[in-house]
């Protein structure tokens, strides 16, 4: 296709990639496991039923974004357990006040 006589690149000097290690306390914030926890507080304290499957929904997020192990677990684990509270009291818990009557 292309002759080899002209190609400038030397595949002698070409170095495979390695990444920059970063500390965990330079890491970007984990804004789908803050969102999550949010989600989650508002769906126990107000019973609302999406908002709790939202806060599922990012702590899966978060988890497939896991970097630092250690502190986002922590983070993910109190969002996700928010969340199944919320869902379990607003799916088998008493009705809400003020609610339908049948």
């Amino acid at each position: 296709m292309s002759s080899h006589g002209n190609d400038p690149r030397q595949p002698s000097a070409a170095k495979p990639y390695v990444a920059p290690v970063i500390a965990p306390q330079d890491l970007p914030i984990d804004y789908a496991g803050f969102i999550a926890v949010i989600f989650g507080v508002a769906g126990v304290m107000f019973r609302y039923k999406l908002s709790s499957w939202l806060a599922l929904i990012f702590c899966a997020q978060s988890i497939a974004n896991m970097r630092n192990v250690e502190n986002d677990l922590k983070q993910v684990m109190m969002a996700m357990m928010f969340s199944l509270m919320g869902l379990i009291t607003n799916y088998f818990g008493p009705p809400r006040p003020g609610g339908k009557q049948s």
